[in-house]
């Protein structure tokens, strides 16, 4: 007679099994860990501390340089016109300092994403993660977070500084001014808008160089090129975020012979960062790594 050398298995405690996903990390452990990935690296910091500063230097220039050589016989008519014309507002967020904002934050966006390819992060990333939509849907929030808040303070702090120093000629402007809101917000904007292209540009191709020079292309070189004179160059002009930002920020500088509406602006700086997370999302899901 013999008996069985195979030993019996062990069975598990019930307390022991995990329910399918449970292992899972939590979204906000997601948002936690892009968070930290975002600031790790000290480029970050001093990417958007350098960006700001050059932002307020070319609004607070400006304004500057009015004050400066503001003539002492300047009559009251000439200081209602500066107003009534909307220099006021012009100086509070200038074309140079728009173009510098959107140029960093899509840097900073398209780094976000391309610093991990580069460094091969990515695919530790996704080695402990690999629920990729989820992944990059915190990328995206983070980013857009982020940039949100950067481009309210730069947008905030030169509209106070700049009309702080036309006020001392008496031709600064309070926020409820007509137009004052609009400008503000609109200038805000433009750096998620701009980071969540880049991030979808770089989710695109995946290399820093070429996506710094398609950010350029995209942001700034495309509408800049783009003529006013014809209906079908002035509708793709009017679906860029400069020229969105143009309208509301200056709407007598994009009176052509098609101008846009305010409304078209708002719904360009509202469509542009939501098909730019879902091209950042998708293109990332379905790619190889």
């Amino acid at each position: 007679m013999t008996t069985s050398t195979h030993p019996t298995a062990p069975v598990a405690h019930p307390s022991a099994r995990k329910a399918p996903g449970s292992l899972r990390p939590r979204f906000r452990d997601l948002v936690a860990a892009e968070w930290l990935k975002l600031w790790a690296p000290r480029s970050t910091g001093w990417a958007l501390l350098i960006a700001g500063l050059a932002v307020l230097a070319f609004n607070t220039g400006t304004a500057y340089d009015t004050h400066r050589y503001w003539s002492a016989e300047n009559d009251p008519r000439n200081t209602a016109r500066f107003v009534r014309d909307g220099i006021a507002l012009q100086e509070a967020f200038t074309t140079n300092a728009a173009l510098v904002l959107m140029l960093s934050a899509g840097a900073v966006g398209a780094l976000a994403l391309v610093s991990e390819h580069r460094t091969g992060l990515i695919r530790t990333t996704f080695a402990a993660v690999p629920a990729r939509r989820a992944l990059m849907t915190a990328k995206v929030l983070v980013t857009a977070a982020v940039m949100t808040a950067f481009g309210a303070a730069v947008s905030g702090g030169s509209f106070w500084l700049t009309q702080a120093i036309l006020s001392g000629k008496g031709v600064g402007v309070p926020i409820g001014h007509p137009g004052a809101w609009r400008l503000v917000v609109a200038s805000a904007l433009l750096a998620p808008v701009s980071a969540l292209a880049g991030l979808a540009l770089g989710a695109v191709l995946r290399h820093g160089g070429t996506t710094m020079v398609a950010s350029f292309v995209v942001l700034l070189l495309v509408p800049i090129v783009l003529s006013e004179d014809r209906h079908w160059t002035a509708v793709l002009g009017h679906a860029t975020p400069y020229k969105a930002w143009l309208r509301l920020a200056d709407p007598a500088t994009v009176q052509g012979a098609y101008p846009s509406t305010a409304a078209g602006a708002w719904l360009v700086l509202a469509v542009w960062p939501v098909a730019a997370a879902v091209v950042a999302v998708l293109t990332v899901d379905r790619r190889d790594v």
